[in-house]
C-alpha cells in the first residue's frame, strides 16, 4: 500500500516496535532519529511499547534513553512490564514442555540457552553468540553445566547454532512434535526462540490492547524478522523494515527504509503520526 491509503484507516494511538533490526541498528544503538521519533509519539500522545526477544532486563538502555517507552514485552511476550519493570502479564514455559524443549535442541545438535524469571543461563560462556548476547543485553549469563533444577520457571528456551540449516529444521521439528504447547520460531537465522504458546508477538498485541486500553484496529506494529508477522496480523496497521525478506514485506501493509537508514523514524512520520488526511475514527 501507499501513504495514500492511509486516510482508510482509524487513527493509530499505540505502536509497538521490535528492536532487533529494527528500532537501534546493526550496531544495537539507538539514533538520535529514533529518539526524536519516539518523542513525537509521546507528544502526538500515542503509546509506545516495544517487543523483543530479549529479557526485560536487556532492554535497560533504551529505557533509559527512551522517556515516551511505556512497556516491555520481553521474551516475545513471554514476560510484559511496565517501564519502571513492575509486572504486567507473564506466560512461563512448562516444566515438563521445557524439559522436552531443552532435551530436543540438543539432539537437534544445537546449543542451549535458558532464560528463566531471573537469570540468563548457558552451559558454556565462551559458546557461540554468547559475548555477543552479552554485550547486547549488558549482563553476564550464569554459568551451569545443567539445566536441572532451572526449568520450572522458564521464560524462553533459546537453541543456537552457527548452522542455519540445523536452526530451520530444529524450528520445523518443534513445531510438528509440540502443534500448540509452545511457540517456536526463529528470531534470527542462528537463534531459535521457543516460549508458552501465548508467548508470541501476536499475543504482544492483544496484551497491549489491554495495557493501553486501545482497540487492536488503532495499533499500529512494525518490524523485521518472521517472528513478526504474527503481530502483523493482530494489528490494525503493520510496518516492514527495508531489511526485512520480501516475505516478511509482503506480509505487512508498508515498508519503510532500512535500520540502517533511520526506517523507524521515517516509518513514525508518514505512517504513524497524525496527518490532516487521517480520520479521526
Amino acid at each position: 500500500m501507499t501513504a495514500s491509503s492511509t486516510n482508510k484507516r482509524p487513527r493509530i494511538r499505540l505502536l509497538i516496535a521490535d528492536i532487533d533490526g529494527t528500532l537501534v541498528t546493526k550496531e544495537k544503538l539507538l539514533t538520535p532519529g529514533s529518539v526524536q521519533a519516539v518523542s513525537k509519539l509521546k507528544d502526538a500522545g500515542i503509546l509506545f511499547g516495544i517487543t523483543t526477544g530479549r529479557p526485560p532486563q536487556g532492554t535497560k538502555m533504551l529505557v533509559d534513553s527512551l522517556p515516551g517507552l511505556k512497556f516491555i514485552a520481553g521474551f516475545n511476550g513471554g514476560i510484559v512490564v511496565r517501564r519502571d519493570y513492575s509486572l504486567f502479564k507473564q506466560n512461563l514455559l512448562e516444566k515438563a514442555a521445557a524439559e522436552e524443549v531443552v532435551q530436543m535442541i540438543l539432539d537437534n545438535k544445537l546449543d542451549v540457552w535458558v532464560y528463566t524469571e531471573k537469570d540468563w543461563c548457558v552451559r558454556d560462556p565462551k559458546a557461540y553468540r554468547v559475548d555477543k548476547e552479552q554485550k547486547t543485553v549488558q549482563f553476564p549469563p550464569r554459568v551451569t553445566p545443567t539445566f536441572d533444577g532451572l526449568l520450572d520457571r522458564v521464560a524462553k528456551i533459546v537453541g543456537v547454532s552457527q548452522d542455519y540449516d540445523a536452526v530451520a529444521r530444529c524450528e520445523k521439528d518443534m513445531q510438528e512434535k509440540f502443534g500448540s504447547r509452545v511457540s517456536a520460531a526463529r528470531s534470527q537465522p542462528f537463534y531459535l526462540d521457543v516460549t508458552h504458546p501465548k508467548a508470541n508477538k501476536g499475543e504482544v498485541v492483544r496484551m497491549a490492547s489491554e495495557f493501553g486500553k486501545i482497540p487492536i484496529q488503532e495499533i499500529a506494529t512494525i518490524g523485521d524478522m518472521a517472528n513478526d508477522v504474527t503481530m502483523f496480523k493482530e494489528s490494525g496497521v503493520s510496518i516492514a523494515m527495508g531489511n526485512a525478506s520480501p516475505e516478511v514485506q509482503q506480509a505487512a501493509t508498508y515498508v519503510t527504509a532500512s535500520n540502517e537508514q533511520e526506517g523507524f523514524a521515517a516509518a513514525v512520520d508518514k505512517f504513524i503520526l497524525p496527518h490532516e488526511d487521517v480520520s479521526a475514527a
